[in-house]
This record gives structure tokens, sequence and C-alpha cells, in this order.
């Protein structure tokens, strides 16, 4: 949401000692700032996809649930907080496991995967997602082949997939 301040990082996501407020222009050249996503499955191999409300940037598309880190916040915090502001779904940051970073513009995207227990009740943030959806990992390479995920999410994909497959496969059924 507009207004919220990130710690502003070196390319290897150390703390600079200053700050960004989000939508605040000219973010520092040569900076980044932290973003995390989770890809969440289930015991049985399903994995939870969000759709972006209309109001945001890439409206109505697909993707894992994901957001900057809060100034203070860790990568996996803010992965953690993410999925439980945008679907309600609540892990602990220890129950997160990292699967890879990629640098973005002004980004460091780190992507994570975590496991839940049966289906959980999902809450969903009508400002931030308008719908959701339990699907088997390749359905989201076919969504994001086929234009329905946001599309910084292709070349994530691209460079994780295979390896986030791997995961998924591990903690589903």
């Amino acid at each position: 949401m507009d207004g919220e301040l990130w710690d502003v990082t070196d390319a290897d996501g150390i703390p600079t000692g200053r700050t960004h407020r989000r939508g605040d222009p000219d973010f520092p050249a040569g900076m980044f700032h932290i973003v995390a996503s989770v890809c969440v499955v289930r015991g049985d191999g399903l994995v939870l996809m969000t759709r972006r409300a209309a109001t945001k940037d890439f409206p109505l598309d697909w993707e894992f649930p994901a957001g900057s880190a809060l100034t203070g916040e860790t990568s996996a915090q803010a992965a953690v907080r993410e999925l439980a502001e945008e679907a309600g779904v609540r892990v602990g940051a220890d129950d997160v496991v990292l699967v890879g970073r990629l640098t973005e513009r002004t980004a460091l995207f780190d992507v994570y995967v975590t496991a839940v227990a049966g289906d959980p009740a999902l809450t969903l943030d009508p400002e931030e997602v308008c719908e959701s959806a339990w699907v088997p990992f390749a359905e989201a390479l076919r969504r994001a082949a086929a234009g329905e995920m946001a599309a910084p999410w292709v070349p994530r994909l691209e460079r994780f997939g295979t390896r986030l497959a791997e995961l998924v496969d591990s903690r589903g059924a």
C-alpha cells in the first residue's frame, strides 16, 4: 500500500540504512528492496494461486501471494505476512523454505515454498485479491505460458519453476 516504508538494500540484500516510501519517485539507482512470495502446497499437492484485484497493477492476473518487505522485516517474515494478509493462511517464518532469489530492476525477488495441512480456510483481502484457486503446479506453469499470470512471474518461473516443482512434489502427498 502507498506510504509503506521499505529498507533500501545493496545488490546482496544488505540494508544500507536508507528507506524508501512506496509510491515515491526516484528509487535510488543501483539499489534494491526485498520482495517475497510464497507458493503454498497442500498435502494433496495442489498449490494456492491468487488473482490480483482489478485496481492493482497487472489487474486480474494470477500469481502466488507476494509483496514487499517492510522496514525491519526479513524476507521470510514478509512472505509470511503477505500470505496472511492476502489469503488468510498463517504459517511461521520457520515454515517457509527459500527456493531462490531473482534480481529485478529495483527488487530482489525471493520465492519461498511452504506446506499446509488439510484445506485451509481462505480469507481474501479484496483490495489485493479477487479470487483464489488450488491447482496442480503444472497449471501455474500453463497460466504463466498463456499470459494469465502477472508478467513478472514469467521470468521468475523460468528461473525457479523446475526447483519449485521439485519442492512442491516433496511437500505434497
